[in-house]
């Protein structure tokens, strides 16, 4: 009797840790919201690069516009990298977002964007936010502290191995899920065949 009662108390404290712990994923759903407000404030402020870049177009070198323009890029992928954050991360980790199938636009990617291609993105978006910043570098290249450009090559080719990293890490998982697909359904025929 003392057993059983024991028993039965241990798998209700399991269950309710277990409840606790799925339902605190809801902690990150202000975070997702939070980072949509922080792309409009990115919106604004290429709102105001766009205004200033306007005004002194015409009496820029070719170099600063060629800069201004990559500025404008910059923010662009920092932007396309909160969206993807906020709307994959929450799909991933809180719940699906139903309000997708009945919207006319396609949203496919996100059904296929997993927590590896969630990471893989990021990782894409950081490699060319990094690059910009050494296309930028290179067209001012008479200012340039060699010991920080030096920093700044390592750190963007850290990257970019990350990113060859992640990839093949991303590729084998892939194909021994496939494997392991392939080997269940192989083992499905042939009991099915044993069956017969």
């Amino acid at each position: 009797m003392i057993n059983i009662s024991l028993h039965n108390i241990k798998h209700k404290v399991e269950e309710l840790i277990e409840r606790i712990l799925i339902l605190s994923r809801w902690i990150l759903a202000p975070i997702y919201v939070l980072l949509i407000i922080v792309l409009i404030l990115i919106l604004f402020r290429f709102i105001g690069e766009v205004y200033e870049f306007v005004l002194v177009m015409q009496t820029l070198p070719y170099n600063e516009w060629i800069m201004r323009i990559l500025e404008l890029l910059d923010l662009t992928l920092i932007a396309n990298l909160v969206l993807i954050v906020a709307l994959s991360g929450y799909e991933n980790f809180i719940s699906k977002i139903n309000a997708v199938d009945r919207l006319e636009d396609d949203f496919s990617w996100m059904n296929n964007l997993d927590f590896s291609g969630l990471k893989l993105k990021i990782i894409g978006s950081v490699v060319a936010i990094s690059l910009i910043q050494l296309l930028q570098d290179f067209l001012n290249i008479a200012s340039l502290d060699p010991t920080t450009e030096f920093w700044r090559i390592v750190l963007h080719l850290t990257f970019v191995a990350t990113a060859l990293v992640f990839t093949v890490m991303q590729i084998l998982a892939t194909k021994r899920h496939a494997i392991e697909h392939k080997d269940e359904l192989t083992q499905m025929e042939s009991k099915q065949f044993k069956d017969l």
